[in-house]
């Protein structure tokens, strides 16, 4: 008589597993996202021994040092380093620099450790080539291997310092009857890849491919298997990339690397603010905004057009920015700061590719706002930070003397922030309470209030 094997339906979008077939997961509402997969039979029941618990205090704590990655960037989102024994998943869209990234983490790993790429997308070959043109291939160990199993084994028996899985999607288990990258054998393969790396000390690194809205494909527990979470964003047809950490255990989740894609490879941006704060004196519709990512203020610049609209409805449209954020700046621009928008198209974007979700940088966005709908330009070597609330009044924003030492580093002459702003003294601060007082000292020859 054959065997009966036991299935379960998984959705393909967050990993909910059920008994049945839905047509709607009732776990995030998608239709047609259910599929089959077969259940491995529970082993053992009822033989495991049970483990005396320890208190927490006792717990002794052998301090592992950190494992520098030979990127100063990679190294600041990570929070120093990787940890040992730590799981890391880095996501992004294809041909952003993933791969490039990590191989060149692991030519500078391999000097002083060993490292392995288990790479199951490309031949050994292809590794090889990409290696020369980034400048050589170092002491790094490869392997092309699909098969769950023996990716485990080979850690068991190698035991590197530090493994780099490309792709996680790639992997799969010979017992699970589904198809690489479906829920089940992602699932699988990042739970055996953690015990492998808790157990052995191996610092792994998985690459995950994203879904069409940015976020890593797979079942959800994905990311609450790992350590820590890294999204590479960049646009393949701009030279620059911003790494961010989504979550980490072991450090900030606020740090923000930047590279540029070179002919060499990817080579970190130790001065963004240069890169991004770069505006053209006496243009209208631009502005500098002081924002700051975890620990590092930088300069961007803020693109703003107001044309006359054509459409019943105008137009919001946001490009770095939330555009719920700034369809709100745009009603206290017309509100308390008496800039008519009411029947215009109001475009914003943040050069360089840069996304902004820290509330610092209202004031700058306001400002660009304002210029391009009054054809006037900011006044030369400005620069802004602040919250807008909807009452027209402005709030201080977080560590603002770090902000204004970098606008001073830079060269800056005068910074345009909120009343109550402590002011270092190594530049000027012009102090607004009200978005109108702000908009009449960040413009150039502005008209007087209630003129428009």
């Amino acid at each position: 008589m054959a065997k009966t094997v036991a299935v379960q339906f998984s959705c393909t979008e967050c990993g909910y597993s059920a008994g049945r077939w839905f047509g709607k997961c009732p776990g995030c509402s998608a239709f047609g996202t259910l599929v089959e997969e077969p259940v491995g039979a529970a082993a053992g029941a009822g033989t495991a021994a049970a483990r005396t618990p320890l208190r927490l205090v006792e717990v002794e704590v052998e301090e592992a040092a950190r494992i520098p990655t030979g990127i100063s960037e990679l190294d600041r989102v990570l929070g120093g380093g990787l940890v040992p024994a730590s799981l890391v998943l880095l996501g992004g869209e294809p041909g952003v620099g993933k791969s490039t990234l990590l191989l060149m983490a692991l030519r500078a790993i391999g000097e002083t450790r060993s490292s392995l790429l288990v790479t199951g997308e490309e031949s050994v070959a292809q590794v090889k080539l990409r290696a020369e043109r980034l400048g050589g291939a170092g002491n790094v160990q490869i392997l092309a291997e699909t098969e769950l199993e023996t990716v485990c084994e080979t850690l068991r028996v190698e035991r590197p310092a530090v493994c780099v899985v490309d792709s996680v999607q790639t992997l799969h288990a010979a017992e699970l009857g589904s198809v690489p990258g479906s829920v089940g054998q992602v699932r699988e393969a990042a739970s055996r890849l953690l015990r492998v790396a808790k157990e052995f000390g191996v610092a792994t690194i998985l690459v995950g491919h994203v879904t069409k809205d940015g976020s890593v494909a797979g079942p959800r527990v994905l990311e609450h298997l790992v350590d820590c979470v890294l999204q590479f964003e960049g646009d393949r047809y701009h030279a620059h990339r911003i790494l961010r950490a989504v979550k980490n255990r072991f450090g900030s989740t606020n740090e923000l690397g930047v590279f540029e894609m070179t002919g060499a490879g990817l080579a970190g941006v130790a001065d963004p603010s240069e890169v991004f704060g770069r505006t053209v004196p006496g243009e209208p519709g631009a502005a500098v905004a002081c924002a700051l990512e975890g620990t590092r203020p930088i300069l961007l610049e803020i693109q703003a057009l107001v044309a006359q609209s054509e459409l019943a409805m105008p137009r919001r449209v946001a490009t770095g920015i939330d555009p719920k954020r700034l369809a709100m700046i745009v009603a206290v621009l017309s509100r308390h700061a008496r800039v008519p928008l009411g029947q215009a198209d109001v475009f914003v974007n943040v050069a360089g590719g840069v996304r902004i979700d820290e509330p610092g940088a209202d004031l700058a966005v306001a400002l660009a706002i304002a210029s391009a709908a009054r054809r006037v330009p900011v006044k030369t070597g400005i620069a802004a930070f602040g919250e807008i609330g909807l009452t027209g009044r402005l709030r201080t924003a977080a560590q603002a003397e770090r902000r204004l030492e970098e606008c001073a580093k830079l060269g800056l002459a005068t910074v345009v922030a909120p009343s109550g702003t402590a002011t270092p003294g190594k530049i000027a601060v012009e102090a607004a309470e009200t978005l109108r007082q702000a908009i009449k000292a960040g413009l150039d020859g502005d008209r007087p209030e209630g003129d428009d």
